[in-house]
């Protein structure tokens, strides 16, 4: 998931700015993806399933007219909550005004907060969290003097990850849970406009100057009288960003809290050189985020990098799709090799992870009939044995293929010659150039930040059964 906003004081294309800017986003989701614009105090919206260059069409972008401010989302969806009625931003009219929100991360206390509210009588029309969260804030403004009062009494009661944009009326406020989990930055344009984003990829592809990250618990107001920064809940919690971010989810030419991602993954090949040696006679990477990695082990190693496979660009990241069937089906048509790198030779394969192990068979495949006389699969994250609970789609130690077999195993049913995970201890050391004082690696080692969260329907029967008693 992936959270885009713009602020400026005079009225322009808005949305084509957040269009571009989702564009650079897209590697975060492409389930669904919406824009809101906001032109003197007036929101025009737009949301739908697809990725987006699809939903926004020229004619779409035109329908959203003109503004001074807007905000935008692209996210990934579960099997349960890919319709377009999940697509963000989410907005919604109050008491007090309206408010358009746009969340990258997930509540831990999500069913313990929606039940309470829907014994109350409030009514929730999505699967989405970001909906959740603008209840808890739109009860908060009903006795709070402003929407950054009411968003800073709201963080007390949200328990999880989340970074969030939100709009109203006259203001812009970026919002980063107190571990920090997920990243936020902002940066400024030369027309004066300020542009929030979810990575700094997405700062330069519409001309902005990233200026800083939003630090852990803190909360920015953009206003016309300027930007005021709110530290009230900073330095609650220890920092705990999702180290995940530097092996897959982020773009290589992002920077990550201070620490280049491609410099990241650099790194982790280099260990995972040290760790698992092997003879052979070139090393590829698994298109995209595992070719940096790759290149990190080929120059420790000292086996030469080559182009072993070729990715279709135009098919989406297997690791979110919702559904095994739709993961199974892409990965045919996604991935090619290059027959005169890997012909007669002895491959190492980097890859950033190994989940669910889908892709792996049929990559292997790819290359033993391409000629390839040995693989050795190397992965350039731990191995995966918890779910994550944080908003990135690990849902079940039932799906995680290292919570059942071993390497030797893996090996096996992948039809490779070896299998090498990087040490866990190796993965803390990847932003050791940033400025990040701790990780959330919950998915490797188990050891989560929060408590686990409270299934919504197991949490729901409990209350019904506990009033009918």
């Amino acid at each position: 998931m992936a959270v885009f906003g713009i602020f400026g004081t005079e009225t322009a294309n808005v949305a084509s700015s957040v269009y571009y800017g989702l564009y650079a986003l897209q590697h975060r989701g492409q389930a669904s993806t919406g824009i809101v614009v906001n032109d003197d105090g007036v929101f025009h919206a737009y949301k739908d399933s697809g990725l987006v260059n699809e939903v926004f069409t020229p004619n779409v972008l035109k329908g959203l007219g003109l503004g001074q401010i807007a905000v935008g989302n692209v996210r990934y969806g579960t099997s349960d909550t890919k319709d377009r009625i999940n697509a963000e931003p989410i907005v919604v009219n109050h008491s007090k005004g309206k408010l358009a929100i746009s969340l990258d991360g997930k509540l831990v206390n999500a069913a313990d907060l929606k039940r309470e509210m829907e014994m109350q009588g409030l009514i929730f029309h999505t699967g989405n969290d970001a909906e959740i969260i603008s209840a808890v804030i739109i009860k908060e403004r009903i006795t709070s003097s402003s929407i950054e009062e009411a968003v800073g009494r709201a963080m007390n009661k949200l328990k999880g990850a989340y970074s969030i944009i939100i709009m109203s009326p006259q203001k812009l406020i970026a919002v980063r849970d107190p571990r920090g989990m997920h990243p936020l930055c902002y940066g400024q344009r030369d027309d004066g406009e300020y542009v929030i984003s979810s990575e700094t990829c997405a700062l330069n592809s519409v001309g902005a100057t990233y200026i800083r990250d939003i630090a852990p618990g803190e909360v920015i107001v953009f206003t016309k009288e300027g930007i005021r920064s709110i530290k009230d809940h900073c330095d609650k919690e220890s920092e705990r960003l999702c180290v995940f971010e530097y092996l897959y989810t982020a773009r290589p030419d992002s920077e990550i809290a201070g620490c280049s991602v491609h410099l990241a993954r650099k790194r982790a090949g280099a260990f995972l050189a040290k760790a698992h040696p092997v003879e052979a006679d070139v090393v590829i990477g698994a298109p995209d985020s595992g070719i940096d990695a790759a290149i990190g082990y080929a120059e420790e190693s000292k086996i030469p990098y080559g182009l072993g496979l070729i990715k279709n660009k135009y098919i989406g990241r297997t690791f979110i799709d919702p559904g095994q069937n739709v993961r199974e089906d892409k990965v045919k048509i996604k991935l090619n090799p290059v027959v005169e790198t890997v012909k007669g030779k002895r491959v190492v394969l980097v890859d950033d992870s190994i989940v669910r192990g889908t892709t792996m068979v049929r990559v292997v495949k790819l290359l033993r009939d391409a000629g390839a006389t040995e693989i050795h699969i190397r992965s350039s994250a731990p191995a995966f044995l918890n779910p994550c609970y944080y908003g990135t789609d690990i849902a079940s130690r039932d799906v995680l293929i290292a919570c059942n077999h071993t390497t030797e195993e893996m090996a096996r049913i992948f039809g490779a010659d070896s299998v090498g995970f990087l040490p866990l201890e190796d993965v803390f050391k990847l932003g050791a150039s940033g400025t990040c004082k701790g990780y959330c690696a919950a998915c490797f080692n188990g050891d989560y930040p929060t408590e686990e969260p409270t299934p919504m329907d197991d949490k729901y029967d409990q209350k019904i059964t506990k009033n009918k008693n």
